[in-house]
């Protein structure tokens, strides 16, 4: 099954209950998820939260939920203008994250090769930098190329 690629830039979110609601919308008007996806999100962060410090400073939310919300799967990196504040899972901190990569799957097993795909390359500071300053228009390959989509 193909994995739908959605990415969005030049956006600011206050919160990160803004993005979910983003999320939300858009994945729910796409046909991606069921209507059950946006109190399934908020739930989710609130028991396991999603903000990761990464290497040099970075930081990444990588948003997702229970494969039972899902229709069609996808990914969906936000690079927003101002990084946005997302718990930490392993302690009470915050981070401040510039990327933004909601999964959406409809199968465990995938969604488990697929994080730690994305894991391990954001493991790699060179890819993270890339991400962070490619333009627009290289988005998209860029993505597609390094999680093999």
């Amino acid at each position: 099954m193909t994995t739908n690629l959605l990415i969005k830039t030049d956006v600011e979110f206050k919160s990160y209950d803004e993005v979910f609601y983003h999320l939300a919308d858009t994945f729910i008007e796409q046909g991606i998820v069921k209507e059950s996806y946006k109190e399934a999100i908020f739930a989710r962060e609130a028991e396991f939260p999603t903000g990761i410090a990464l290497e040099q400073n970075h930081a990444v939310a990588i948003p997702h939920c229970d494969v039972s919300h899902a229709l069609k799967p996808a990914i969906y990196v936000i690079r927003p203008n101002k990084a946005v504040q997302f718990n930490r899972p392993d302690e009470d901190g915050i981070v401040d994250a510039e990327l933004i990569i909601a999964l959406v799957v409809t199968d465990p097993k995938e969604q488990l090769v697929l994080l730690r795909k994305l894991f391990g390359k954001l493991q790699e500071n060179e890819f993270v930098e890339t991400l962070i300053n490619a333009t627009d228009a290289n988005l998209p390959n860029l993505i597609k190329q390094n999680l093999q989509l």
